[in-house]
């Protein structure tokens, strides 16, 4: 179901596109029975049949649902429109941490204070045994009035948990799925992934605070801790090299 501006979900009026990604398309709309601005989530409409995309869209819906937190944007509800799912997301006025960062890097109070929040909502999401596994720049928005929102939890697991063989061809930029030769399959942002993740292997909250010093680092420096020319030289770089500290 192709949705442009000016079309409708139900009491929804998609006002413009926000972002895609492998995990979902998101559009600004208006709500028209409370009279607020939302963010709607769809699938691609290549994926919108398939089974597993299906279930990782609802298990994103029950994830965010259990979980409260003013650094974590909230979801609103999951609905069905002429059959085809969506969810119905707290919108974020703001630019997004990505954004932020193309003007060079934070100053220190700033990304301490920014470092603080994003922290506080893994925390949130740890303790009702929640890992993120795709935080990064482009999933952290910050509002004019300078608060945190870590969105987009549609890789999202409870902890303790592999990757699922199922999610083999979810490939998309920024977010990729690798299907290596390894044993397990690879979810996430090359960049930003922690050692286990980009083999494959058993993950845990641990991941996710290795993404964070990623996220960390990069508000310091203005500049990517692990980056090579293409993922495999990425990822080659968080198996084997330290990072370069004098950033």
């Amino acid at each position: 179901m192709p949705l442009i501006p000016g079309s409708r979900l139900g009491p929804y009026e998609v006002l413009s596109p926000l972002g895609a990604g492998g995990m979902g398309e998101v559009f600004r709309a208006r709500d028209s029975r409370l009279g607020r601005d939302v963010a709607i989530k769809v699938l691609p409409a290549a994926f919108a049949e398939e089974p597993e995309r299906l279930a990782r869209f609802e298990r994103e819906a029950r994830l965010l649902a259990s979980l409260s937190h003013p650094n974590i944007a909230g979801i609103h509800g999951l609905e069905v429109v002429d059959g085809h799912r969506h969810l119905v997301l707290e919108f974020v006025d703001g630019v997004t941490l990505a954004d932020r960062l193309k003007s060079g890097p934070l100053p220190i109070d700033e990304a301490l204070a920014v470092g603080a929040q994003i922290a506080g909502a893994l925390e949130a999401a740890h303790e009702a045994g929640i890992v993120h596994r795709d935080l990064k720049p482009g999933n952290v928005m910050l509002t004019g009035a300078g608060d945190v929102k870590v969105l987009d939890f549609g890789l999202a697991r409870g902890s303790s948990t592999t990757a699922n063989p199922g999610d083999q061809g979810l490939s998309a930029s920024p977010t990729m799925t690798y299907a290596g030769t390894m044993a397990g399959v690879i979810l996430g942002t090359a960049a930003y992934m922690s050692p286990e993740q980009a083999r494959g292997r058993t993950l845990d909250r641990r991941t996710d605070i290795w993404s964070f010093g990623c996220v960390l680092y990069e508000c310091l420096s203005g500049r990517s801790l692990f980056a090579g020319e293409t993922v495999s030289d990425t990822i080659a770089k968080i198996l084997e090299r330290e990072p370069d500290w004098s950033a």
